[in-house]
């Protein structure tokens, strides 16, 4: 299977509860790599890299904490990086 790189917006309560570091924590754990970060509106956005099972993986956790309150996303493939981990900004 060859990698993937996803441009994900998340909207809902993803600000101020742990959004970032779940994300950091779920991605490394399934060997990904990209970045997070919060946005001055209130969204989140992740740019993460691998296969694309584990990207879906990794948005299944996301939606299984208690904290965090998903109401969309908006998604987009976008080219390969080369990098080696998986980061918060």
């Amino acid at each position: 299977m060859s990698d993937v790189r996803k441009h994900i917006v998340f909207y809902g309560r993803v600000q101020g509860v742990g959004f970032r570091y779940t994300a950091k924590y779920l991605a490394q754990s399934l060997e990904l790599t990209g970045w997070v970060r919060n946005e001055y509106d209130g969204t989140v956005t992740m740019e993460v890299q691998g296969r694309e099972a584990l990207i879906n993986k990794l948005l299944v956790g996301l939606n299984q904490n208690s904290f965090i309150t998903i109401d969309w996303v908006d998604t987009k493939e976008i080219p390969l990086e080369d990098e080696k981990a998986f980061k918060v900004r």
